[in-house]
């Protein structure tokens, strides 16, 4: 009785690529029966360099070089490549490297302000004839004219609220919050007056510092800075959360 043994592979195998075109690792699937010449035809696609001007080299699944893949007419399945191998191609076109990827070496076109602001065919131009943004006088006074009023309705909210009185928040879009007022004052973050408070719960956003600098001290989570017309100061008592119960 004859006896034979049949291995039966995986028509397709998973391979990770690299080039000497960029530092990016990409996974492809591919036949193992097409040829070494059509395998490269499909890497145009993927790697961005003609066929005729790549080497390949097969490493393994722990990056040791194996061997190079250099018989355009024997099938990829022919070479020891299993799924996770890594295929390396090299470019021999001329092909800088990072070329486009590094935009410091990008040649850049650069005008001056005052010959930019002579040029007729140019955004600003453009924006000036048909009077948007800041270039609608109107539409600016309107503007400033609502800034400066909520200025002074900020201005007239922080002399109620004070360091140390019980707050309730109320931010457009979020949950109403109960906490302590922390802080009143300017930040370095952002322009304007702005209101710390420490929150009862972790619904905040930080520790009471922004950028390295600490406003006030808090727990992480429980902190947060908001507008003053966000916040109402009052009789807000902590919430009782039953923990002393039995």
């Amino acid at each position: 009785m004859d006896e034979s043994v049949t291995v039966i592979s995986n028509p397709t195998v998973s391979v990770r690529l690299t080039s000497t075109l960029s530092s990016f690792e990409v996974n492809r699937r591919f036949n193992r029966g097409i040829t070494i010449a059509e395998f490269k035809s499909k890497l145009e696609l993927v790697i961005g360099c003609p066929a005729a001007s790549m080497d390949l080299q097969l490493f393994s699944t722990s990056d040791k070089f194996l061997q190079n893949l250099d018989d355009n007419e024997a099938l990829l399945g022919s070479y020891p490549v299993d799924d996770d191998c890594r295929i390396h191609v090299i470019d021999r076109s001329g092909t800088l490297t990072g070329a486009f990827s590094d935009l410091s070496k990008v040649e850049k076109y650069e005008i001056s302000e005052e010959a930019y602001e002579k040029r007729a065919d140019s955004l600003r131009t453009f924006k000036k004839n048909m009077k948007v943004g800041r270039f609608n006088e109107e539409n600016m006074a309107k503007h400033e004219e609502a800034q400066a009023q909520k200025e002074e309705e900020e201005k007239a909210a922080l002399a109620s609220i004070t360091v140390g009185k019980r707050c309730q928040v109320q931010v457009a879009g979020q949950p109403t919050k109960i906490g302590t007022v922390m802080f009143v004052g300017t930040t370095d973050f952002k322009p304007g007056y702005w209101v710390g408070v420490k929150y009862d719960e972790p619904l905040g956003k930080n520790d009471g510092s922004v950028n390295g600098k600490q406003y006030f001290e808090c727990a992480p989570k429980y902190g947060a800075f908001v507008k003053p017309l966000s916040v109402t100061v009052g009789d807000f008592p902590e919430e009782d959360y039953g923990l002393d119960e039995m």
